[in-house]
């Protein structure tokens, strides 16, 4: 795998050919933007842009318009390569904030390992109802210490309009919620994501976060997906390096609040 053939390829088939990722959500094609909107609760936000100097901040002007509008919040995910190359000072300029900047890594989904020893009482259960939609929202919430209500919300629309797109997975300990993460699945691509991988306090460092990598990277696999990607964050980066997986660019959130 050829880092800048994978980045390219994630560019084409995810950002510049991305689908509607939820129920009521539709992907515009404006010009030169790719975005998408869809109800409150769903991701709203600009995928890919190839303005350039002389027009970026017309372009940055028109997506504030368009969601203000529709009386969104948005976000605009940058890469690190996208052009302009201040493109990060004009959205600031424009009024959004950045958070943490992520690391896109990719591996090839076959190559990850089939089988990672739980510990002791430990069991991964597929998540198919409201109830283990609950436990995945309880899980984010304890290891991220934020409100994680929209992504159940989310997880259950997905699940019950086109649950072959995504699949989501917790692990137990004696039947509590520990561990989970989500898998998307993207149709006609080569790509799969892992997405909301956490486990709380007290279960970190004891091998949790890799069995649910190669638990969700044998479905993709299984399902014709070539590659798994994640937007790493620094805790989760070096695991990642050390299962295969490749730093193709960062991404950072660019985000507007009405």
């Amino acid at each position: 795998m050829e880092p800048q053939h994978l980045r390219d390829l994630h560019d084409l088939q995810l950002r510049r050919g991305a689908r509607p990722d939820g129920p009521g959500c539709r992907v515009e094609h404006v010009g030169d933007v790719v975005r998408q909107t869809g109800p409150a609760h769903a991701w709203n936000g600009v995928l890919w842009s190839g303005s350039d100097a002389h027009d970026a901040d017309r372009v940055i002007a028109a997506q504030i318009e368009h969601y203000r509008s529709a009386g969104l919040s948005f976000e605009w995910k940058l890469y690190a390569h996208d052009t302009p190359a201040d493109l990060g000072d004009r959205l600031r300029a424009a009024g959004f904030t950045p958070e943490e900047p992520e690391t896109l890594m990719a591996a090839e989904a076959a190559a990850q390992s089939r089988e990672v020893p739980l510990p002791e009482g430990v069991e991964l259960r597929a998540v198919t109802d409201e109830a283990g939609v609950r436990q995945v929202v309880e899980v984010h919430e304890r290891a991220f210490g934020t409100d994680s209500s929209h992504l159940g919300r989310q997880l259950l629309d997905r699940l019950a309009a086109d649950p072959g797109t995504v699949t989501a997975v917790v692990a137990l300990a004696a039947g509590e919620p520990v561990s989970a993460a989500r898998l998307e699945l993207y149709p006609d691509t080569d790509f799969a994501g892992l997405w909301g991988g956490g486990t709380v306090e007290g279960w970190r460092g004891r091998g949790l976060y890799r069995a649910l990598v190669a638990h969700r990277a044998r479905i993709a696999a299984d399902r014709g997906h070539r590659y798994v990607q994640v937007d790493a964050a620094d805790t989760s980066r070096p695991i990642l390096r050390r299962l295969g997986f490749l730093p193709l660019t960062t991404t950072t959130p660019y985000v507007y609040e009405l």
